[in-house]
C-alpha cells in the first residue's frame, strides 16, 4: 500500500498519529472496535474519516504486524 493514510505532525495533537487530513486519531478506529462497534458506527460519529481510509489503515497494520499473512 502507497498511499499515506496516517499522518504524524508535532503540530496535530500532538504528533499523535492520525487518519491523514484530520484530527481524527487512529487509535480511537481500534478502541471503537475493541468495544464491538461497526466501521459503520465509527465513521458515523467520525464523518471526516471516510471509511476507504479506515480500511486502508486496518490493511497497513495487518501488513505491519503479519507481512505473510493472507485472507482466509
Amino acid at each position: 500500500m502507497t498511499d499515506t493514510v496516517i499522518q504524524i505532525d508535532p503540530e496535530i495533537q500532538g504528533g499523535t498519529p492520525v487518519f491523514v487530513g484530520t484530527r481524527v486519531p487512529i487509535k480511537t478506529l481500534f478502541d471503537y472496535l475493541e468495544a464491538g462497534d461497526s466501521l459503520a458506527t465509527f465513521c458515523e460519529d467520525f464523518p471526516s474519516v471516510p471509511l476507504k481510509l479506515c480500511v486502508a489503515a486496518l490493511e497497513q497494520a495487518r501488513e505491519a504486524v503479519a507481512p505473510d499473512a493472507h485472507p482466509a
